[in-house]
């Protein structure tokens, strides 16, 4: 399949199964782009997020965008990016044509509710997926349980959170010389 097409669609799969927003495409992200396509690394999917999380716009997004960017430059950016849209766009369109007339229905309620539930443990899973190939060391550890904590009970801010911890990042590794694949 040409490598545009094959960009498009697959991200419109990740758009089209995905219902609770940006957090809740992780799991398919991670699912699509490392295990089947092989488009990037657990470690790079995080990078991604993590930019993701600190510029403008919904994270799913800003991270197809930068998958499609890596794989195929400019044109492969705006093909990702249109990919994970354009099924939410549909479907937006027509569920606002027709929700406003059921909005009310328990049956639609207890549905909603139910989707919630999905998207909750969704959103977990990816993050025990991710906590494997990121908390790999004490130093890790110890700042995956901060960040938790900040937070979770601050609730500071995640961009400044991501930023914070870039930085913490570099300076471990200028201090410790150690890279991606351990110590040096």
């Amino acid at each position: 399949m040409n490598i545009y097409a094959d960009l498009f669609l697959t991200f419109a799969k990740v758009g089209v199964c995905t219902f609770g927003g940006g957090y809740a495409m992780l799991p398919i992200l991670q699912r699509e782009v490392v295990e089947k396509k092989g488009w990037a690394t657990d470690e790079e999917l995080t990078d991604y997020y993590a930019i993701g999380q600190c510029t403008p716009g919904v994270i799913a997004v800003n991270t197809a965008t930068f998958i499609g960017h890596k794989l195929k430059g400019i044109p492969g950016g705006i093909l990702t990016t249109l990919g994970v849209v354009f099924p939410s766009i549909v479907i937006i369109t027509v569920i606002a044509a027709f929700l406003r007339n059921f909005a009310d229905n328990p049956l639609v309620i207890h549905a909603f509710g139910g989707i919630r539930a999905c998207v909750c443990v969704l959103i977990f899973n990816a993050v025990l997926k991710l906590r494997k190939s990121t908390v790999i060391d004490l130093p890790t550890a110890i700042i995956f349980f901060a960040v938790f904590l900040l937070s979770a009970v601050l609730g500071l801010s995640p961009a400044l959170l991501v930023l914070v911890c870039g930085v913490i990042g570099l300076s471990l590794k200028l201090m410790t010389g150690r890279g991606k694949g351990g110590a040096k």
